[in-house]
C-alpha cells in the first residue's frame, strides 16, 4: 500500500495517477483515525459525484419511460409497433425500483426531476425520428423532421404515471 507517512499533497497526486489505490488509501487513512491527512477535497468530490451519478441515472430511466409512454400514446401506426417500448418502460421501471430499493430518498428527490427528465426524453423523441428508418413516421406525423417545439413543454404524465401507467393494458393487448 502507500506509505504511511503519506502527504497529502502526494495524496492530491495519487488521486490523479491512481484513483483505485488513492481510495484505497484514503480508506485505510479514516479506518486509523489519521482524519488530518486524509484528501478531503478529492474525497468530498467523490462523494457528492456518487449521489449525482445515482440521481442521473434515475433521470435516465424516467427519461426513457417518458419517450417510450409518448410514442405507444402518439406515434404506434401498426398494432404490433411499440412492442419494444413496452419492454424498455419495464426494464426501466425494473432498474429503477432497484435504485430506491439501495436509496429510498431518491424517490423523493427525482420527483424533482421530472421536467428535466421531460426534456431529455425530448430529445431523444427529436433523434428518433431523424434516424433514416424512422424517417417515414416523421413524415406521416409532422409531414416533417419534429423540432422540440412539436412536443409540449411540460411533461404530459405524472411522476406516479413514470412508474405504474400501462397504456398497452388498457387497449387489451
Amino acid at each position: 500500500m502507500f506509505e504511511k507517512t503519506a502527504e497529502r499533497s502526494d495524496l492530491k497526486e495519487l488521486y490523479r495517477e491512481d484513483f483505485y489505490l488513492w481510495v484505497m488509501e484514503n480508506l485505510r487513512l479514516l479506518k486509523e483515525k489519521h482524519y488530518d491527512q486524509v484528501d478531503w477535497e478529492n474525497l468530498l468530490e467523490e462523494i457528492e459525484d456518487m449521489a449525482k451519478s445515482e440521481l442521473r441515472s434515475v433521470i435516465s430511466y424516467m427519461a426513457i419511460i417518458l419517450e417510450h409512454l409518448y410514442k405507444w400514446e402518439n406515434f404506434r401506426a401498426t398494432p404490433e409497433m411499440g412492442k419494444s417500448w413496452i419492454k424498455s418502460i419495464n426494464n426501466a421501471r425494473k432498474e429503477m425500483e432497484k435504485l430506491f430499493e439501495f436509496s429510498p430518498s431518491l424517490r423523493k428527490r427525482s420527483q424533482e426531476e421530472s421536467e428535466l427528465a421531460w426534456r431529455i426524453a425530448v430529445k431523444e423523441l427529436v433523434y428518433w425520428f431523424s434516424d433514416p428508418d424512422n424517417r417515414v413516421w416523421a413524415e406521416k406525423f409532422f409531414g416533417r423532421l419534429p423540432t422540440k417545439k412539436d412536443f409540449p413543454e411540460k411533461c404530459p404524465y405524472t411522476f406516479e404515471q413514470v412508474f405504474e401507467y400501462k397504456p398497452w393494458i388498457l387497449e387489451g393487448e
